[in-house]
């Protein structure tokens, strides 16, 4: 239960590294864990809760990422729109509670199955089933447009390092994203590992809607990979003002960034960005 890395055995082949004339060796390695977390939602009351998604991702922060699933997909607006959310034990031997059971509080409505809106994901790509871009664009009800926040380029640019810093599995598997929240002045505020990176930057989320912190006002999200259209809707229904990655962004995340009145930051890599949207947030 939570475990977010797993010993294997392998065979290490280094031809530029012989030892004793060998090039290769075995030897123990450490993995990202990779499971499927089901996500139940529904009203209080006798029998099961209905399956809602199944997303593949790294075991812990298991409530945080069903809640942020749920912010970011415009389900619940608040913590206050859930009763209770546990995980629960599953079909599997010995139990590895991947299984995340949410009770919708009264008046919220239930989930709607909508044939052109498909949940099912995979660690890699969270939107990939769904039918368009007009099914998955979901409107904010916060106005980042409006959020004051501006931060100095140079302190911008040290983020990446702090992040990197922090990503404790990462440094045991080297495959895990990461999600780094941080504050006008830098700090990091929470920081969330994760196989997918979408699930990642939804464990931040929830994290904020269980300790009340939203809308995100005057902070800052940073991504370890690219910035893909759902992360900048994410970003979004928190209410970032700013979202930043090390790699690339695709037209869609700039385009709905734009929209938002977001400042999108991509290719932060050392001292040089491209900053695509929102530049008057980026002092220089």
């Amino acid at each position: 239960m939570g475990r977010a890395t797993d010993r294997r055995g392998v065979l290490r082949i280094d031809l530029d590294a012989a030892v004793d004339g060998r090039a290769a060796l075995r030897r123990p390695d450490t993995l990202a864990v990779e499971e499927p977390l089901e996500i139940r939602v529904g009203p209080a009351g006798p029998g099961r809760r209905r399956p809602l998604t199944v997303t593949m991702r790294t075991p812990g922060d298991d409530l945080d990422l069903a809640l942020g699933f749920l912010l970011t997909e415009g389900l619940i607006r608040t913590d206050e729109d859930v009763h209770t959310a546990q995980l629960c034990a599953g079909a599997q031997t010995p139990n590895t509670y991947n299984v995340v059971d949410v009770v919708l509080a009264p008046g919220v409505p239930e989930p709607a199955t909508d044939p052109t809106r498909n949940f099912h994901t995979t660690s890699s790509c969270g939107v990939c089933g769904k039918a368009s871009i007009d099914a998955i664009r979901t409107r904010s009800r916060f106005a980042v447009a409006d959020d004051p926040l501006t931060v100095p380029a140079g302190l911008l640019a040290e983020l990446p390092d702090r992040l990197r810093a922090a990503q404790r599995a990462f440094d045991r598997t080297g495959g895990l994203h990461a999600a780094g929240l941080f504050d006008a002045d830098g700090a990091l505020v929470a920081l969330r590992e994760d196989v997918g990176r979408h699930n990642a930057v939804d464990k931040v989320v929830g994290w904020a809607v269980r300790q009340r912190r939203l809308p995100l006002t005057g902070h800052l999200l940073l991504v370890s990979g690219r910035a893909s259209f759902e992360l900048t809707q994410k970003a979004w229904m928190a209410g970032l003002p700013l979202l930043a990655a090390v790699s690339a962004p695709s037209t869609l995340a700039a385009d709905l960034a734009e929209e938002a009145g977001m400042t999108l930051v991509g290719f932060l890599r050392g001292r040089s960005m491209n900053v695509y949207t929102g530049a008057h947030r980026i002092r220089h």
